[in-house]
């Protein structure tokens, strides 16, 4: 573990899915600090506010105690730059995600170029879990157990209920 390293985990988790708990613990054993960044995601709409998504990255997270869970809006440079941060890291499932964050890591390293991207694939397991398909089966009333911790998986009930969508 590099411990005087920070690193930062930029994303919108809306919501939080067992695939980025699996990242977070891998790179919470490369890293003395991990940020999970929650971004306001301006470019898509959430099915959760921004202050919601960070209670829930909490309640999941909480049993890592070098990782801290901030919210921002603006650009990820700022937030990485203000914070300390040596470098970024980036879940990859599959080509696409690659070829998105390839682009991405090359924009970014432009901007930032004291901060390196670190790509990390999730388990196996959860290489197929995004957070666009849990809400989707959440909002249509399907079993979202299985992609997401408990805590989550009853904030998804409870959002989907007060929507009037059971």
């Amino acid at each position: 573990m590099t411990s005087d390293v920070i690193a930062v985990y930029p994303g919108t988790f809306d919501p939080m899915t067992l695939g980025h708990e699996d990242v977070v613990h891998r790179a919470s054993q490369l890293f003395g600090q991990l940020i999970v960044a929650v971004a306001a995601g301006h470019h898509k709409k959430s099915l959760f506010t921004m202050q919601e998504r960070i209670d829930m990255a909490r309640e999941a997270l909480k049993g890592y105690p070098q990782v801290s869970i901030e919210g921002f809006s603006g650009l990820v440079r700022d937030f990485v730059v203000s914070r300390g941060g040596k470098a970024m890291v980036r879940g990859v499932r599959a080509v696409t995600d690659f070829d998105y964050e390839f682009q991405l890591a090359g924009m970014n390293r432009h901007l930032m170029p004291e901060v390196e991207t670190v790509f990390m694939t999730p388990s196996d397991k959860y290489q197929f879990i995004s957070s666009t398909f849990v809400r989707e089966i959440a909002v249509l009333g399907g079993e979202v157990h299985q992609f997401v911790s408990p805590s989550v998986q009853q904030r998804l009930v409870e959002k989907v209920r007060s929507l009037g969508r059971e």
